[in-house]
């Protein structure tokens, strides 16, 4: 898993304030690849999900057992269905649960790590125990007793479950780096210029952390993917849905790697470690263009 960086490490250095931050990321090679790959994976999910005739979807609607090839061009599970039509809807549901889950913990983090940070007192003592008390607790074991106890949650669901638990180090970073920014002196500037404090929160801390945030919102986005394959393969995961773990979880369950359909749990298994390359890659890029340390590099 990726390491995020220190926050003062991603202040978007001069020349990308020049440049645009825009123009500098299609500048580096990592952030270019790997958002193509996702980009790839995700567009041919979506446009091959479109044009799938619904009946084609159903159990039984093909030969079962089918080896890759011109019938079947990722072949067929032991109950006739498609693994490529089953592909083109296990990897945008697979993405809706990262990206919900990183939005809210992300989102969730910075807001209680930047009041907490900021206005200090009995606030950050609260808000500090809070904290502490969700980093203390093992989140998967957590997430499995949660997962079990609500049978049959759907993606979105899964996605809100995951996200409840992935707020806790994000807030903890934030915070450390708005007791830091407070009391430096552009701060100090904006008071005295009559600025209200969720004013200074929002328009002079939060832009010195939008760096950090986005590596930090990646970082989650390929933890929650990975949560989910996890509870699903252990069959926690959204039975009415489809996901990549899903997918490996029904293949399991049908003995296909007795059967030797190798297909039908490797082509997840693969699709989850390029995406988690490629997010990586994105990752990679984004530190590279934002931490003045690593300048140059991509």
């Amino acid at each position: 898993m990726a390491v995020v960086p220190a926050v003062e490490d991603l202040v978007l250095p001069p020349v990308i304030a020049h440049r645009g931050i825009a123009h500098a990321l299609l500048g580096n090679r990592k952030f270019v690849v790997g958002m193509a790959v996702f980009i790839l994976i995700f567009g041919t999910a979506l446009i091959g999900g479109a044009l799938v005739d619904p009946a084609e979807r159903r159990t039984g609607a093909f030969p079962a057992r089918l080896a890759p090839g011109a019938g079947a061009i990722l072949g067929t599970t032991s109950l006739g269905q498609s693994v490529a039509i089953q592909w083109t809807q296990a990897v945008p549901n697979s993405i809706q649960v990262g990206l919900i889950a990183a939005t809210i913990g992300t989102v969730i983090g910075a807001i209680i790590g930047l009041v907490s940070g900021y206005f200090g007192g009995k606030v950050d003592a609260a808000l500090r125990v809070l904290i502490d008390v969700f980093l203390s607790v093992p989140s998967l074991l957590f997430l499995i007793l949660i997962a079990s106890l609500l049978r049959g949650v759907g993606v979105t669901s899964m996605a809100l479950i995951i996200g409840l638990f992935a707020w806790a180090w994000p807030a903890r970073a934030v915070r450390a780096q708005a007791l830091t920014l407070k009391e430096r002196a552009f701060v100090n500037v904006a008071r005295l210029s009559g600025m209200s404090e969720l004013e200074i929160v929002g328009r002079e801390l939060l832009p010195h952390m939008l760096a950090w945030l986005g590596a930090n919102f990646l970082n989650a986005f390929i933890a929650a993917i990975l949560a989910e394959s996890g509870l699903s393969i252990l069959g926690l995961g959204p039975q009415r849905d489809i996901t990549l773990g899903m997918m490996i979880y029904w293949a399991l369950s049908y003995g296909a790697i007795f059967q030797n359909l190798w297909w039908w749990w490797l082509i997840p298994v693969l699709t989850l470690m390029v995406l988690f390359l490629a997010l990586y890659m994105v990752h990679l890029g984004l530190d590279e263009t934002g931490n003045p340390r690593l300048r140059g590099q991509g």
